[in-house]
């Protein structure tokens, strides 16, 4: 199976259908299984072998995965990666200083928060409280989860205001809510993003490329989500893993990632591209290795 063309979803979907049984009384007299029973019988085995598949196929996925070298997952180059992405997000590489930060940016997703800038509109910041709130059921969060609901996918702030920025910023002040917001960055964008970038044969640099825009475009499988934007780059540019070059294929992914950006927002600063990750593959440094300077919305950085 091609990897490149196949995104593999951690469950399928089931369809129910009326089965009817027939009991013969004598195996001579037996009536034909009814068309449905057998038609019924035929999807449960094509669903049981596409799980068995998709379960061997993780498998195999884990053990290359586990034989690859840490790449963006060693401590230091993770700091590395959460201090580049704090640079685009809020303006500073002190990323543990922004749990608290809560605007709307005018940018069609309501409330941007976090470290990450979870979003009132992008369902990732629902997530977020409602993983906490499981929890930590008496949080000062936990009163607006039916608004967060409500405003899920708009930019709109009923039932939010006023009141939520400031339970936001109080809350924040909580360690269990600043752990609460790393696990699930972790768990929603950066461990899936250097996950399949070492997939797809990518080194340090391009596993950070990956992080970035799956938060930047979301995890969803929408036409501008992250694996979307993927599967059209690999109609022009093969990865490292299916034989490609890994400069071309992130040269190419960049191109992709820059269009796709310019497409939902024609105003929007690219920095995060032509001034960051572009000049960190035009130096060759694909193990994003420091001393790295760049700059964000013509700030300029350098980590060393």
């Amino acid at each position: 199976m091609k990897r490149a063309g196949v995104l593999f979803l951690a469950g399928l979907p089931v369809v129910a259908t009326a089965v009817y049984f027939v009991l013969p009384s004598t195996a001579a007299d037996a009536p034909a299984v009814p068309t449905s029973v057998g038609a019924q019988s035929s999807r449960d085995d094509a669903k049981e072998r596409a799980e068995q598949d998709h379960e061997q196929q993780r498998d195999e996925d884990d053990e290359t995965v586990a034989s690859l070298p840490p790449g963006l997952a060693a401590p230091a180059k993770r700091e590395l990666a959460h201090r580049l992405v704090a640079s685009a997000e809020h303006s500073t590489t002190d990323w543990r200083s922004t749990y608290g930060i809560i605007e709307d940016r005018d940018d069609d997703c309501g409330y941007t928060a976090g470290i990450i800038g979870f979003c009132t509109g992008t369902h990732d910041l629902l997530t977020l409280v409602e993983h906490y709130t499981e929890k930590n059921p008496g949080n000062g969060l936990a009163r607006y989860l039916p608004a967060l609901r409500k405003v899920d996918g708009t930019d709109s702030h009923e039932g939010l205001d006023p009141g939520f920025t400031e339970a936001w910023k109080a809350e924040a002040e909580v360690p269990e809510f600043r752990a609460a917001q790393e696990e699930e960055r972790d768990s929603v964008y950066f461990d899936p993003a250097v996950r399949l970038a070492k997939l797809d044969g990518l080194g340090t640099l391009g596993q950070f490329v990956y992080y970035d825009a799956m938060v930047f475009h979301g995890t969803g499988t929408d036409e501008n989500g992250f694996y979307a934007l993927r599967e059209r780059v690999l109609e022009q540019a093969k990865t490292p893993a299916a034989g490609g070059a890994e400069t071309d294929y992130l040269d190419a992914f960049l191109d992709a990632r820059r269009e796709a950006m310019l497409t939902r927002y024609p105003d929007r600063d690219t920095s995060r591209v032509d001034t960051a990750q572009r000049r960190f593959l035009q130096a060759g440094n694909l193990d994003l290795d420091t001393p790295l300077t760049w700059e964000m919305y013509g700030d300029s950085y350098t980590l060393s």
